[in-house]
């Protein structure tokens, strides 16, 4: 009897420390925790990400497919407590940084995670290089930790087949400032050079949806490297060259047209000045005429000999012709 005395109070002992010393956890700043009791997830009744914010840029069919439980996320601090059949996910909230061209699966492709390759519009071969910042979404820890067996996994690979597929189809805006002659087809990988903020932007837009569909927030694209093949390089660089001289011949002869057209518009604006100047006293004088007319047959006679004594008083010598 005392044997069995012992086994019940021995198995008595280890359950209580096993509750008490065992079920105590806390969470850290920087982590958020879900408790799952014999692995079901504490829910949130009726509650789904379908009614979230992080769901508005799926549509309704993505919508259905990535319908994800909200659960009770447990938030920092303790100590909390637990039973023995339940158990405590804890993650990691902090934003980390990755190359974008790392792959969880197999961490030697794209060049030992360094290098994305894609294909450009004019089909050439292109690496990029860049990271992605990103972390784990606290709305939908659900789909991080259950729903998705290897989120950043998918995270990764959606990110790339979108970066390939803005690749291949993109087209620079036309810049207003280059004439519209030296504009031509150009090179694709120039342009993406040139717009850099804005493939980087579309990439976060594109990808907004992560959190809803894998739980993983992605909080910028920082592409910084559009490289081609060494053996297209200098071929791109020989392009360039005869690109810009073009462009420069097309704008110095635009500036020496708008430069004439603007000394012709201004020669005629004088020459049309002198002309309304010469014209101006010989229409002030037909209305005096007219004036005088209309004030008598006298006056306009009067006025006549009054000119014509002004007009000899300044000249030196008068030929005047008489009648024999």
């Amino acid at each position: 009897m005392s044997i069995l005395a012992g086994i019940v109070f021995g198995f008595v002992a280890w359950f209580l420390l096993r509750c008490i010393a065992g079920g105590i956890y806390t969470v850290n700043q920087n982590e958020r925790a879900v408790k799952t009791s014999f692995g079901r997830a504490d829910r949130i009744p009726g509650a789904f990400t379908t009614a979230d914010p992080i769901s508005d840029p799926l549509n309704d069919e993505e919508k259905q497919r990535y319908k994800y439980p909200q659960v009770r996320v447990i938030m920092p601090g303790g100590p909390y407590f637990k039973l023995p059949w339940q158990k405590i996910h804890k993650v990691s909230i902090a934003t980390q940084t990755v190359s974008m061209a790392y792959d969880p699966e197999t961490p030697s492709a794209n060049q030992g995670g360094t290098v994305v390759e894609a294909v450009t519009k004019d089909q050439l071969n292109t690496g990029l290089t860049g990271q992605i910042r990103y972390r784990v979404s606290e709305r939908n820890l659900y789909a991080y930790l259950f729903g998705v067996k290897f989120p950043i996994a998918h995270v990764m690979g959606y990110f790339i087949s979108v970066l390939r597929e803005r690749i291949a189809t993109f087209e620079a805006p036309a810049d207003p400032s280059v004439p519209e002659a030296a504009r031509g087809a150009g090179i694709s990988i120039n342009d993406l050079r040139k717009n850099l903020r804005d493939l980087n932007e579309h990439m976060v837009r594109e990808c907004s949806s992560s959190d809803a569909r894998y739980g993983i927030v992605l909080e910028a694209s920082l592409i910084t490297g559009i490289d081609p093949p060494a053996d297209v390089e200098s071929a791109l660089a020989a392009i360039n060259t005869a690109h810009n001289m073009v462009s420069s011949d097309i704008s110095l002869a635009q500036a020496a047209a708008d430069q004439r057209i603007e000394l012709s518009k201004r020669a005629a604006e004088i020459e049309t000045l002198k002309a309304q100047a010469e014209v101006q006293p010989l229409v002030s004088l037909a209305g005096q005429l007219s004036e005088l007319k209309r004030a008598g047959e006298g006056t306009l006679g009067a006025y006549v000999r009054s000119v014509r004594l002004g007009l000899f008083s300044q000249a030196q010598q008068v030929v005047q012709e008489t009648k024999r």
